[in-house]
C-alpha cells in the first residue's frame, strides 16, 4: 500500500510538476529569481500588524496608531501586489491548492521561531461560510493551517471557530463599513482551552476580520491572539 502511494505521488509529480506560484516556472516553491525580485517584508515594519512603515523612528503604521486591535501582533510574508495578489487569487479561486503548502512552508521559515517563543498552542484558520465553502470546494486558510501545523508541530483546530453570517467580500467596503460587515460574523462551537492562539488568513488589510475573530476568542478565555497571512495591504 505504501509502495503504491509512492508510485502514485511520483506519477502525479511527473504529470503535474510543482511550479513557482509567482512565475509558473517548474520549481518546488518560490523560485530563486522570484525570491530575489519579490523579497519578503523586512524592517522597519509596524510592531502591531507588521505592515512596512516609512520611518524607522515610527513604531506603528497609520492604521494601528488610530485603531485599537484585539490581537497582540501579526506578520505577513509579502505586500499585496503583483505577482503575489495574482498567486493568492489563483490559490483561492482557481483551485491552485498546491500553493497552500508553499505559502505555509514560507510562513514556518519566517515566523515558526516566533510562534514557539510566544508559546502558541493552537492554529485556527479563519473559516468560510458554509455556502461559500460549497461554492469554492475548499477553504484556502485551512490548507495553509494544515501544512503550517505539519511544519511547526502546533495543533490545528478546524472546527471550533465557524462563520455564522454570510458576509459580503471585504474589498467592497471602506474601513468603518468593513467592521460593520464583520460584526458578529463568527461563533464558537466550543470553548478554546488554551492561552495562545494564531489565526491564519490569506490577506490582511485593515484587520477587521482578524479583530472580530480575536475578540470572540478572547471573550471565550484565550489570553493572546496573533495572526499570520500571506500578504498585507500597503496602507499606512
Amino acid at each position: 500500500m505504501k509502495h503504491l502511494k509512492l508510485v502514485i505521488e511520483k506519477l502525479l509529480g511527473f504529470l503535474y510538476p510543482a511550479k513557482c506560484p509567482f512565475c509558473g516556472k517548474i520549481w518546488s516553491g518560490i523560485c530563486d529569481d522570484c525570491r530575489e525580485k519579490y523579497p519578503m517584508i523586512r524592517e522597519p515594519r509596524c510592531k502591531k500588524c507588521g505592515k512596512p512603515i516609512q520611518k524607522e523612528t515610527d513604531e506603528y503604521c497609520y492604521d494601528c496608531k488610530k485603531t485599537e486591535h484585539y490581537y497582540e501582533w501579526g506578520r505577513s510574508l509579502w505586500l499585496h501586489k503583483a505577482p503575489v495578489n495574482e498567486a493568492i487569487y489563483a490559490f483561492k479561486y482557481k483551485n491552485r491548492r498546491c500553493y497552500g503548502e508553499v505559502f505555509a512552508r514560507e510562513l514556518a521559515k519566517a515566523y515558526g521561531k516566533s510562534l514557539k517563543q510566544q508559546k502558541v498552542e493552537l492554529i485556527i484558520p479563519i473559516p468560510l461560510h458554509k455556502s461559500r465553502r460549497r461554492e469554492r470546494g475548499y477553504n484556502q486558510t485551512e490548507i495553509i493551517a494544515k501544512y503550517l501545523g505539519d511544519y511547526t508541530g502546533i495543533e490545528v483546530d478546524y472546527a471550533s471557530l465557524v462563520r455564522k453570517k454570510k458576509t459580503n467580500p471585504q474589498k467592497r467596503y471602506g474601513d468603518k463599513d468593513r467592521k460593520k460587515n464583520m460584526k458578529n460574523a463568527f461563533a464558537l462551537k466550543k470553548k478554546i482551552n488554551v492561552e495562545n492562539v494564531v489565526l491564519i488568513d490569506d490577506i490582511y488589510t485593515t484587520g477587521s476580520t482578524i479583530d472580530e475573530a480575536a475578540r470572540l476568542l478572547k471573550k471565550s478565555g484565550v489570553t493572546n491572539v496573533c495572526f499570520l497571512t500571506i500578504s498585507v495591504g500597503q496602507g499606512y
